[in-house]
C-alpha cells in the first residue's frame, strides 16, 4: 500500500511524524479516512477515535483525538489536535473520575453554559475510556 507523510501535533508538542498508509479521524461532520494521494482537503476535528495505519506495521495504532484541524496538501497530512492520546497512554482512572464528576454535575441544576461545559467533559471522558478499552 502507498504511504504519505503524517504529522500529528498538539499544544504539548509533536505526537507522530512518520510515513502512514491510512488515517481515520472524526471530523465535525463524521469520520474521515485519508489515504495516499488524497485530494487537498481541510476540516475541523470533532471528538472521537483516531486510527493510524503506520507504514510497515501490521496493526493500526489507536488514539483519542479531540478537537483541532486536519489538512491534506501534496501527499502530506497534518493533524493539529487539541488533544491526541495514544490508547496505551490514556490514564483510565483519571478518565473514569472525569466521567463521574461530569455525570454528577449534570444531575444537578446548571446554567446553560455550565451544562454545555459538563456535557463536553463527559463526552471527552467517554471517548478516552472507549479508546483505552480497545
Amino acid at each position: 500500500m502507498k504511504s504519505f507523510h503524517l504529522q500529528i501535533v498538539t499544544p504539548d508538542g509533536p505526537c507522530f511524524d512518520a510515513q502512514a498508509e491510512k488515517v481515520v479521524v472524526r471530523s465535525i461532520t463524521g469520520d474521515v479516512c485519508i489515504m495516499a494521494n488524497h485530494a487537498q482537503y481541510i476540516t475541523a476535528l470533532g471528538m472521537g477515535q483516531a486510527k493510524v495505519a503506520v507504514a510497515g506495521e501490521s496493526q493500526p495504532k489507536t488514539a483519542a483525538c479531540i478537537g483541532g484541524m486536519l489538512t491534506v496538501t501534496k501527499n502530506e497530512v497534518r493533524i493539529l489536535a487539541s488533544t491526541f492520546e495514544w490508547a496505551p497512554d490514556i490514564d483510565k482512572a483519571r478518565a473514569q473520575l472525569s466521567k463521574e464528576k461530569a455525570e454528577k454535575a449534570l444531575a444537578g441544576q446548571l446554567d446553560p453554559v455550565e451544562k454545555k461545559v459538563q456535557e463536553a467533559r463527559l463526552k471527552r471522558a467517554i471517548v478516552r475510556l472507549r479508546v483505552a478499552e480497545q
